[in-house]
């Protein structure tokens, strides 16, 4: 285990680390707060691993492990930890959008680590393809954002499907009261670790925003995209915006990609893996990126539309800053967002500077400007649009309709009417008359 702790980079335990992961080896049920970054996953994962060879060797927790998290790329980010950190313990992915064959297969195999999300673990133990009689150790994971996205059903469903002696890991980045009636109710006397201020952004995060009119947001992006080095992680408040602004992006050759729910679980991972390997520059996101995508080193995270609540507001500014580094957050508040601005600087207790709009840039020399790669044409076949789009792989994503002309009237230009084709009806009128 030393040894596979060493490989993963880890030297010195963070604060939450360290007080948690000798209670957590202990066997009690633990109750871990701290921020975003600080390295809750480690905190969780290394205990874990820990009890569970013991159990191997006749002695610690019985049975498996379930780690629950409240999205998928959060989930696969588990499972890959639970891999490097548990070596020669079996492990399985449980997530929606995958099929299921290979999952079932996965449980049969009677893994020692099940990473899942409350919705498709739901699904499994009602197809009776999963029982959790032998849950040994629970571990629920940002706890507070699975609340947030409507998931108490599913906690209530699983909860009452895990035996009543176990131990129980809850991490969360804020204890909001309905959490902490969710803990009295399912932990027996946790230790209680709580790690710096809750709900607040990373000290190192330099915060500023724009006071913009919604029309002016794009150009204001793309400006600050090709003046800005580095990587840019982009939020939006829906699914059709996120698309929109990718666009944008695109067409001024910016290497871009999107994540939201409507992408499947395949797009998604390839957009997290392609920026996170410098493929994309940016990225365009709704909030379900805001928790738990470890992405290192991402300098600058702008807010396009302001979040409807503060707490998600703070976990997207955590996503820059990370490990004690330096990074930016960038908000653009329309007229319509200013009541959203000042409850978030309510929020953080003080006010955010506000920048001027400076749009001179957009179509400048942008640093590291690079579209992504253009599938293969094969001789004769049809010239693809001219505007780099971004490859997700699949059939759709390749042949989108090149996009139709528009009037001078959609610029606002004033001038001739846009001619008409004449109706049938006028035609067989003009038809009639000069017969």
């Amino acid at each position: 285990m030393r040894a596979a702790i060493r490989d993963a980079g880890y030297v010195n335990p963070t604060p939450i680390q360290a007080g948690t992961i000798e209670a957590a080896l202990a066997g009690r049920d633990v109750i871990g707060a701290a921020q975003t970054g600080t390295g809750k996953t480690a905190a969780f994962t290394i205990p874990l691993v820990e009890r569970l060879r013991a159990a191997a060797r006749g002695g610690g927790a019985r049975g498996c492990a379930v780690v629950l998290a409240p999205t998928r790329e959060l989930a696969e980010q588990i499972h890959g930890w639970a891999g490097k950190l548990g070596t020669g313990l079996k492990t399985a992915l449980i997530v929606g959008g995958m099929p299921y064959g290979p999952q079932i297969g996965a449980l049969r195999a009677r893994p020692a680590i099940i990473v899942a999300t409350p919705g498709r673990l739901v699904d499994h133990i009602e197809r009776k393809t999963i029982a959790l009689t032998d849950v040994g150790i629970f571990v629920l994971d940002e706890a507070d954002r699975m609340l947030d996205m409507g998931f108490k059903p599913q906690l209530d469903q699983i909860m009452r499907a895990l035996p009543a002696e176990r131990q129980t890991l809850l991490f969360s980045a804020t204890m909001p009261p309905d959490l902490g009636a969710l803990a009295r109710m399912h932990l027996k006397n946790p230790a209680r670790v709580s790690v710096g201020a809750q709900s607040v952004p990373p000290p190192k995060a330099k915060q500023d925003v724009y006071l913009v009119g919604n029309g002016e947001k794009t150009k204001l992006l793309l400006s600050m995209v090709a003046t800005n080095p580095g990587n840019v992680l982009v939020f939006a408040r829906t699914k059709h915006r996120t698309d929109r602004v990718m666009r944008s992006l695109c067409d001024a050759g910016f290497a871009a990609q999107r994540l939201h729910s409507n992408r499947s679980q395949q797009q998604r991972r390839e957009a997290l893996e392609g920026f996170r390997r410098g493929r994309y520059r940016v990225l365009v996101a709704t909030d379900i990126a805001a928790r738990g995508i470890d992405v290192a080193d991402i300098r600058h995270v702008i807010n396009y539309d302001l979040p409807m609540t503060v707490e998600d507001y703070v976990h997207r500014v955590g996503r820059t800053a990370r490990a004690e580094a330096h990074g930016r957050a960038t908000s653009f508040a329309s007229p319509e967002e200013h009541g959203q601005l000042r409850a978030i600087e309510r929020h953080i207790g003080r006010s955010l500077p506000r920048e001027s709009a400076d749009t001179t840039a957009v179509r400048g020399s942008a640093p590291h400007r690079a579209a992504a790669p253009m599938p293969h044409r094969a001789p004769g076949a049809p010239v693809p649009h001219r505007n780099p789009r971004p490859v997700d792989g699949s059939a759709a994503a390749q042949s989108r309709p090149v996009r139709q002309p528009v009037s001078l009237a959609d610029f606002g230009v004033k001038g001739a009417p846009e001619r008409r084709r004449p109706s049938a009806q006028a035609r067989r009128a003009r038809r009639g008359r000069h017969s």
